[in-house]
C-alpha cells in the first residue's frame, strides 16, 4: 500500500469518528482485546458513555474502507494500518481513544504498545471474556441481527478457530467477565484514566 493510499484511508476512518472530545496533556490508548462475542464492542460503548471517547472499532472501521469486506490477509492489513496511523495521529493531537479489536496476538499487541510509547500516551490494556456457552449464545442473536450496533461477521466457527490463535497479554491489564457486572470494571479504568 502506498502513502497516498494510507493517507486517503486514514482520513476515511477519521471522517466516520465524528465529533472528537476535547484533547488532554496526557492521552491514554485503552486496548480492548478478546475473542469474537466475548463483550468487546459493548464493553468499549459502556466505557464512552462514562468517558466520551472516541472508539476505533475494527468491525466498524472495516466497513468503512470495504463495502463488502473478504477478511483477507491484505484486506486486514490495509485496515490495521490505517487503524493504527489513525490511533497514532489522535494520540499525538492528545486525544484519549478506546481501540476495540480481537488483538490476539501479542506480536500486533505491541505495535500498539509501540505507538502509546512513540507518543507518550498511557496504555492501558483490558482483556474482555465471556463463558463458552455466552458467546456461543450472543453470536446466534449477531446471526439474527438482535443488536443493531453489532458489526461484526464472526459466527461459532470463526470464535473457535480464533480460540486456538489467542495469545496471553504478557503485560498487566484489566480483566473483564461480561457475564458479570462491569460498572467496578469501567470504573477502574475510567480511574486509571484521570490517574
Amino acid at each position: 500500500m502506498n502513502n497516498g493510499q494510507l493517507t486517503a484511508d486514514v482520513k476515511k476512518l477519521m471522517d466516520g469518528l465524528g465529533e472528537l472530545p476535547e484533547s488532554t496533556t496526557s492521552p491514554a490508548l485503552i486496548v480492548v482485546s478478546g475473542l469474537p462475542g466475548s463483550g468487546k464492542s459493548y464493553f468499549s460503548r459502556r466505557l464512552a458513555e462514562r468517558m466520551p471517547l472516541p472508539i476505533i472499532e475494527s468491525d466498524a472501521m472495516r466497513r468503512i474502507l470495504a463495502t463488502r469486506p473478504d477478511y483477507s490477509h491484505g484486506e486486514s492489513e490495509r485496515l490495521f494500518r490505517a487503524c493504527h496511523a489513525l490511533i497514532s495521529d489522535l494520540l499525538r493531537r492528545g486525544l484519549s481513544i478506546i481501540f476495540d479489536a480481537t488483538n490476539l496476538i501479542e506480536y500486533h499487541r505491541e505495535q500498539l504498545y509501540r505507538i502509546a510509547d512513540n507518543a507518550g500516551a498511557k496504555l492501558i490494556l483490558v482483556r474482555v471474556e465471556a463463558t463458552p456457552e455466552l458467546v456461543q449464545q450472543r453470536l446466534e442473536q449477531r446471526r439474527n441481527g438482535v443488536d443493531p450496533n453489532d458489526k461484526s461477521d464472526a459466527d461459532w466457527k470463526v470464535y473457535r478457530k480464533m480460540t486456538a490463535t489467542a495469545e496471553k497479554i504478557r503485560r498487566n491489564h484489566f480483566a473483564v467477565d461480561t457475564s458479570k457486572d462491569i460498572a467496578p470494571a469501567i470504573e477502574k479504568i475510567v480511574r486509571e484514566v484521570r490517574r
